[in-house]
């Protein structure tokens, strides 16, 4: 299933089925296709993983009015090289930056965000074949990650490309939003919907329970107490008041 998520409010806003021995792409413009329906997503950012970093979607994400901010991975090599060096070789004044600080979990991270808005040659005329080209390409984004975690300490850097005028501020917390993705989304319904212990397999059972869980997370998720995830879902077998409540989108 590939979903889309609004990591400001954290909620599902809808999902497609990946049809077998097949990926996400095909599947993508469609969900946005849905998604953009009665100009629903114009003046958004949508952030998609480095799968999805290639013309045909960026263009469908500008065609619904929205702006787009996708990654650049090891696997687009070339392009990743091309940005990396774009970020070495730029004078200090070309280059907006901001440095974040967190703490907690027994972490201390710092996050280095970078942007660089002379891009024309992310959407020129082709270098050589293949190259990556994205329509109305906007501003470069490199986000250095350094995580100390007692004696230890990690370090990684991240490449994005957007078609909106980030600064560097507003980039670090989209990048930051579509990172959370994992634990906001993909965990909350591992751990405690227990996604993967389901033995459906036939027909569509395993795809309509996905639409039902994820269902359910919106629901609890919109509730307005200060209850974990997991204490709104006991609640809510237990009693018929506190159910009553979340499906009715009454205030708790």
């Amino acid at each position: 299933m590939v979903a889309a998520f609004a990591t400001t409010s954290r909620l599902v806003l809808g999902q497609e089925t990946v049809a077998d021995k097949s990926n996400e792409l095909p599947v993508i413009p469609v969900l946005l296709a849905r998604l953009a329906e009665g100009d629903r997503l114009h003046g958004a950012l949508v952030s998609i993983d480095a799968i999805a970093t290639n013309g045909t979607i960026a263009a469908a994400i500008r065609n619904a009015g929205a702006d787009y901010l996708l990654a650049v991975k090891a696997n687009q090599p070339t392009s990743r090289a091309h940005i990396e060096a774009c970020f070495d070789d730029a004078p200090a004044d070309s280059v907006d930056t901001h440095t974040e600080h967190d703490k907690g979990h027994g972490r201390i991270k710092q996050r280095n965000v970078d942007v660089i808005r002379e891009v024309d040659w992310l959407s020129g005329d082709r270098g050589f074949a293949g190259e990556l080209r994205l329509p109305d390409a906007f501003s470069i984004i490199r986000v250095r990650a350094r995580v100390q975690r007692g004696q230890t300490l990690n370090a990684e850097t991240r490449y994005h490309i957007s078609s909106a005028a980030l600064t560097a501020e507003r980039a670090g917390l989209a990048v930051r939003g579509h990172c959370g993705i994992e634990n906001r989304l993909h965990r909350v319904l591992d751990v405690t919907f227990n996604e993967d212990q389901p033995r459906l397999r036939k027909r569509f059972g395993a795809r309509n329970m996905a639409v039902a869980r994820q269902f359910a997370l919106n629901l609890v998720r919109s509730a307005t107490d200060k209850k974990s995830i997991k204490l709104r879902r006991k609640a809510a077998a237990w009693k018929a008041d506190y159910l009553g409540t979340l499906l009715t989108g009454q205030r708790l």
